[in-house]
């Protein structure tokens, strides 16, 4: 069950998808570690950053423990010829939209993801299940974790899909995640709807 890519249209930020991705890949298996052998962990320090911009930085990983979302590494979409976005090759991979701000910079940052893809549970599986407050962290290449706090999960057709308000300038840093939903049409091969979770930047934290 392929998702099926976003429409780019409309300014915005960027240039604006309209939306299809998906599903929360299993967590990794966990390997043994120096703390394993009571090597102390270094030290984790926090800041409140809610509304606070961070710089630049690519995402490198997403962690949505609510349903169960952690990912391996986040690659970069580009555009299709047709000006839809890219999507992932398999499930368990997120995608982030290279034209969108980092997360943790000032506007909407897209991350993408299959719900379903060849009858194997997508990246973004559950999403339909997040709920208002639960938190979303992207681990970024510079060191830095941003947390974000959900604050509003919507289904849209995808023949009305609301390109402007997912992916129109925000005077904060978002995150928006999307996937397929609803009802697939095996006429057509692809899923109705799309599944939007908006958040915002509610903390920073850095790992020295």
């Amino acid at each position: 069950m392929v998702l099926t890519a976003l429409l780019i249209s409309g300014p915005a930020t960027s240039p604006n998808p309209e939306a299809d991705p998906a599903r929360a890949a299993p967590t990794a298996p966990t390997t043994p570690t120096e703390r394993a052998l009571n090597t102390p962990a270094k030290p984790t320090t926090a800041k409140t950053v809610a509304g606070q911009a961070l710089p630049e930085s690519r995402p490198v990983s997403l962690e949505v423990p609510s349903i169960n979302v952690h990912t391996g590494e986040i690659i970069e979409l580009g555009l299709q010829p047709d000006r839809a976005l890219e999507v992932p090759e398999d499930a368990e991979t997120a995608g982030w939209y290279e034209k969108s701000p980092t997360p943790g910079e000032r506007g909407p940052a897209i991350i993408a993801g299959h719900v379903d893809y060849n009858h194997v549970p997508g990246v973004f599986y559950r999403l339909h299940q997040l709920v208002v407050g639960a938190q979303a962290t992207v681990h970024r290449a510079d060191g830095t974790e941003a947390v974000f706090t959900v604050y509003r999960v919507d289904r849209y057709p995808k023949s009305g899909f609301p390109t402007e308000k997912v992916y129109g300038n925000t005077d904060e840093p978002e995150l928006r995640l999307i996937t397929c939903g609803g009802e697939f049409n095996r006429a057509s091969g692809q899923y109705r709807d799309n599944i939007v979770a908006y958040a915002k930047l509610t903390g920073a934290f850095h790992r020295q």
